[in-house]
């Protein structure tokens, strides 16, 4: 199963970011095979709509959850329609690999 977390940077030491349609990185975690994959996210500088164009990238890539601080008011109708779990984390300074040790346990 793949899961999105929302990312400040692009490494394992970086923490979490807490918006997730104009977060810096989506950080890819594939939980059955430990492939990690940090990508910028190309929709941060959009004048609206950064939220719905996320989502759109997100499930391309068959994600089944998506890890962040907040989400927009137009995502969550979203992410129900296409079965995509959304999970609030309200802990900005959690670090990537914590979260990961997180997901394993």
């Amino acid at each position: 199963m793949k899961v999105v977390i929302t990312a400040t940077g692009n490494t394992l030491e970086s923490t979490l970011d807490t918006c997730f349609g104009r977060c810096a990185y989506f950080f890819i975690y594939d939980i059955e095979n430990k492939i990690m994959e940090f990508i910028p996210n190309k929709n941060v500088a959009l004048d609206e709509g950064a939220g719905t164009a996320s989502v759109q990238f997100v499930a391309s890539r068959n994600v089944k959850k998506i890890i962040s601080g907040e989400f927009g008011l137009k995502i969550k109708p979203i992410l129900d329609s296409l079965k995509i779990q959304m999970i609030v984390l309200k802990n900005p300074e959690k670090k990537i690999k914590e979260i990961i040790e997180m997901l394993h346990r």
